[in-house]
């Protein structure tokens, strides 16, 4: 927790604040992931796929969870925030490793759609509109150095992948949803 609060505050103003949002549901476990609202009302899910332990998430206050032990050296720190969520993925050492799989389910007439920032966009169909959207991830290590992250897609699961070896750890890297 300390890493991910001491490498927000480095990366300053541009970061979404955490905020309570009452359209954001969590499930209990890691697995069961979360489910976010879109911009047109409809609700997706964006889950975590766990190879590890399927722990019950840490409530520390309304907008923030933490999951301990998802993979080998990884934890997740869940935020809520004013259009959607975070899902802060706090790498702690060489082990860990360097793929992090979140299923989506679209609801009906929903698509993602590639962008050439390297994120997705969630796009209603019928409509052509954006009504969500995935942002590129990003990551650094303890130094605040850079560390490789970018998005692959299979289906309707987005693997996050970190390059973070040789990297000074623990390492954050943020998958970041928005409606």
């Amino acid at each position: 927790m300390n890493a991910v609060s001491r490498v927000l505050v480095a990366r300053g103003r541009n970061e979404p604040q955490e905020l309570e949002n009452p359209d954001v549901g969590w499930g209990q476990r890691a697995r069961d992931g979360v489910w976010v609202p879109t911009k047109d009302g409809q609700r997706i899910h964006i889950g975590i796929d766990v190879t590890a332990a399927d722990t019950v998430g840490q409530i520390l206050r309304p907008a923030l969870r933490v999951f301990v032990g998802v993979d080998v050296d990884t934890d997740i720190v869940a935020q809520t925030t004013t259009g959607g969520v975070r899902l802060l993925t706090v790498i702690h050492g060489p082990d860990a490793p360097t793929e992090f799989r979140f299923p989506l389910s679209l609801a009906d007439g929903l698509a993602l759609e590639a962008m050439p920032s390297g994120g997705y966009d969630v796009v209603h169909l019928r409509y052509g509109a954006t009504v969500g959207r995935l942002y590129n991830p990003w990551a650094c290590d303890s130094m605040y150095r850079q560390v490789k992250a970018d998005y692959s897609l299979a289906g309707q699961v987005v693997t996050m992948r970190v390059q973070h070896e040789g990297s000074y750890y623990p390492v954050v890297a943020d998958p970041h949803y928005s409606r």
